[in-house]
């Protein structure tokens, strides 16, 4: 007969597995994940047991006490002291001609190579994002092919509401975005999200993640 001692333990093991996030161990690269749905996702991946780098344009900044600039993306000192598997790392941004970051020659080495994942979640609706999601992808297929490829929008109808101005350009913007990584890239997806629902999409593009990188 099993004793109520031993019964209380197997409860507690179990209770315990349960509530542990199983660790998934792998590398995932999130350009432009300063934002809201960046640090949604990357400290629900960071919990997991991922290792996330977010490549911004001014990684110090990013990581001031106090956001000091709203030209930048931030995540701040508090953030990334409570998430420890996630670290910044300057990049170019896909403008040679605009680079604001101090140390960013070589974030293709150090970030790209050895990624599992790629979650492009650069925003703004101009020429820069193109720019930007080309530079991912053809510096991705030059140092790390097979590495899975996420770009993530907005819905189109979303969009007008997110961003009034010249829809028919904006809306055009994302489809080549999506374009540039569907024609060049065999290991992708291009998801269109809620913009009010961050939770649950940054939940959908995780478990995304997961199933693919079974």
């Amino acid at each position: 007969m099993v004793s109520k001692t031993l019964l209380v333990s197997r409860l507690i093991h179990l209770i315990l597995a349960a509530a542990t996030p199983l660790s998934q161990g792998f590398s995932i690269v999130i350009p432009g994940g300063t934002g809201i749905i960046g640090a949604t996702l990357s400290s629900a991946l960071a919990k997991d047991g991922n290792d996330v780098t977010v490549l911004c344009r001014n990684a110090f900044l990013a990581a001031a006490p106090a956001r000091v600039s709203s030209d930048f993306g931030w995540l701040g000192q508090g953030f990334l002291e409570k998430h420890p598997g996630i670290k910044l790392r300057d990049w170019d941004g896909g403008d040679l001609l605009d680079i604001v970051g101090q140390d960013w020659i070589g974030w293709q080495e150090d970030a790209l190579a050895k990624a599992d994942v790629v979650v492009n979640l650069v925003g703004g609706y101009t020429q820069q994002r193109e720019m930007a999601t080309e530079r991912i992808v053809r510096e991705s297929l030059r140092v790390n092919p097979t590495a899975l490829q996420i770009t993530v929008s907005p819905r189109d109808d979303e969009l007008r509401m997110i961003s009034p101005g010249a829809p028919t350009t904006k809306v055009a913007r994302l489809k080549q975005c999506e374009d540039l990584v569907s024609v060049n890239c065999a290991n992708f997806e291009c998801l269109r999200l809620e913009a009010n629902r961050v939770e649950e999409e940054c939940d959908r593009i995780k478990n995304v993640i997961y199933d693919r990188l079974k």
